[in-house]
């Protein structure tokens, strides 16, 4: 490197899938029981960005808009008696959760990866909004 020539600052590789994917584990790992072990039978799956259909279907033009979903049936809404086939799944979507946290100063990642995955497992848990906002202050 000559005088003229100035250092140049390495910030890193963006989370990868995996990344975002062991933020959402470790927040589940802080959640009370029983929530934490029905948490537990709920996959997580990270992707890009939602797939054409899910946005298509949700009426969502921009992509960056979704940083999660649930997909399966409510906790509150599943038969014993005919359980549901479809199984509960929170995905979810890095390049919009990248872009919120770049957008929300004061946040680390993994505060904003732990608020979409609780606010997704609400879903699950058959939970209101209101329910979801305090889960996420704890």
């Amino acid at each position: 490197m000559t005088e003229t020539t100035q250092a140049r600052t390495e910030w890193g590789e963006a989370p990868s899938l995996d990344d975002i994917a062991a933020m959402a584990r470790e927040a589940l790992d802080t959640l009370e029981e029983p929530f934490k072990t029905h948490a537990k039978a709920v996959a997580i799956k990270v992707e890009d960005f939602a797939d054409d259909e899910t946005l298509a279907a949700m009426k969502i033009e921009n992509p960056y808009e979704l940083t999660g979903l649930y997909s399966g049936v409510a906790l509150t809404l599943e038969q014993h008696s005919a359980p549901s086939t479809i199984p509960p799944m929170v995905w979810l979507y890095r390049m919009p959760i990248i872009d919120e946290w770049a957008a929300t100063p004061g946040i680390a990642l993994e505060e904003l990866v732990a608020h979409v995955v609780i606010h997704e497992l609400g879903h699950h848990f058959g939970w209101s909004d209101d329910e979801m906002d305090v889960m996420n202050e704890g």
